[in-house]
């Protein structure tokens, strides 16, 4: 297993490095991006338009329409029927609609792109477009490895582009309420953070509905596996493409990257320190993700566990989004935050304070909304490249600790996964913890 995976990633690095000389010449003469006035529409070109991009095409229609002043002027897909309904919708001409995304990004009129593809495909697009002077809205996980998501990030930081993870919850005001009292010590010293995306279903989670028209005929496989091993053409891995390591991280990259972001950033952003990932494959046999599956991610100062399953759904009611304190406790709620006191601080029978964060505004609108106006005025959105590297870096090391069978230790300081971590708070050197027992590795 451990050689597969080294041999995969392998390829797609050397797939990465070569991708500039795969661009058309239009693209390699990097378009200048345009300076956004405060009062100039933004033209958005959408990659991707299956059933997630539709979504997000059918959003920035509805944004246009009122007083959003956005516009979508390029669409662009590998699936002939999913180019003509995105062209209808849109109410685009022929050239408007592309078949190679880099024809896209060719364009000096288009300002930014959403990027709506399977996870194989998110660096390589998105290092591209902001080669080509775009904006980017890359939807999570922000990418398929960790290493892509450190090249992601230090492009959007060279370049000067805004970039934002399409993770919406990190727009959720619950959580910058949280990020609030933590930071004035109302639940005193961080220890511990608890998480969970759960569902259920009698067909099995991501089997999606497989067009039968959808053949080798009017789907350029080859093109759509790019820098995937290349296997025969399938509609299972092209439709169902989540079910697939060669394209996805499953449960981690699809819903936990969800969970773990918000917690993060109400804990405070940073790069993890040792991961291990558990589970297995034990109800939808029909895959090569694991239905159920576990991490615990440690930070220097403290962790956050996340289990999920796609066979059972009542982890959502009761394992809530949780974060612990030696003084307090934070619970997230429909209604918004709860904070628990610890009576041993706060005397017997102290009584819960309850924030209430009702929004009434659609989350992704939100999350698109600091997209944008991140755009005109230049400054960091909630999930930005680099935030979105230290969550992918959690999340993808803890599929490297499911698939290989081994905790992944990551140093900060390096950026780079080591073979041995730091001693644990308590040890020290000549084998004696702090009060005075044998606490040496056997």
């Amino acid at each position: 297993m451990v050689r597969y995976t080294a041999r995969i990633m392998n390829t797609r690095r050397d797939w990465l490095r070569t991708a500039a000389a795969l661009a058309t010449p239009a693209l390699a003469s990097k378009p200048a991006a345009r300076v956004l006035g405060a009062n100039d529409r933004i033209r958005v070109g959408c990659i991707g338009v299956g059933g997630n991009g539709y979504g997000t095409m059918s959003n920035l229609l509805k944004w246009g329409a009122g007083a959003g002043n956005y516009e979508i002027g390029a669409v662009s897909d590998l699936y002939t029927r999913r180019k003509e309904r995105a062209r209808g919708a849109a109410k685009l001409g022929e050239k408007d609609v592309h078949h190679d995304y880099r024809d896209l990004l060719a364009r000096a009129d288009i300002d930014a792109v959403f990027v709506s593809v399977p996870d194989h495909w998110h660096a390589p697009i998105a290092l591209d477009a902001m080669a080509a002077g775009k904006d980017v809205y890359l939807q999570k996980p922000m990418t398929l490895t960790v290493d892509e998501a450190r090249q992601v990030a230090g492009a959007a930081k060279k370049l000067g582009r805004v970039l934002q993870v399409g993770s919406q919850h990190l727009s959720d005001r619950r959580y910058a309420v949280a990020r609030d009292i933590i930071a004035a010590g109302e639940i005193g010293t961080l220890l511990w953070a608890q998480g969970t995306y759960s569902r259920n279903s009698v067909f099995g989670e991501w089997n999606y509905r497989i067009d039968e028209e959808g053949t080798e005929a009017n789907i350029d496989w080859k093109r759509w596996l790019g820098p995937a091993p290349k296997r025969a053409f399938s509609q299972d891995r092209y439709f169902r493409w989540r079910k697939y390591w060669d394209y996805s991280g499953g449960i981690a990259t699809d819903l936990l990257y969800h969970r773990l972001g918000p917690l993060l950033y109400a804990m405070g952003p940073q790069f993890p320190t040792r991961i291990s990932a558990h589970g297995g494959i034990y109800v939808q046999k029909d895959r090569e993700v694991p239905d159920t599956y576990a991490t615990t991610i440690e930070y220097p100062e403290f962790y956050i566990t996340m289990s999920s399953s796609m066979a059972n759904e009542s982890a959502d009611d009761f394992f809530a989004a949780t974060i612990y304190g030696n003084k307090g406790t934070i619970r997230f709620t429909n209604e918004g935050v709860e904070v628990h006191p610890e009576g041993v601080y706060a005397g017997k029978g102290a009584a819960k304070r309850v924030e209430k964060v009702l929004e009434t505004r659609n989350l992704v609108d939100l999350h698109a909304e600091n997209f944008f106006a991140c755009m005109r005025s230049r400054k960091q959105p909630v999930l930005h490249a680099e935030f979105g590297y230290q969550v992918m870096t959690a999340i993808g090391l803890g599929v490297e600790s499911y698939r290989e069978g081994a905790t992944k230790l990551f140093d900060p300081a390096m950026q780079r996964v080591v073979k041995r971590a730091g001693a644990r708070a308590g040890y020290e050197g000549d084998g004696k913890n702090r009060e005075g027992g044998n606490n040496r590795v056997r």
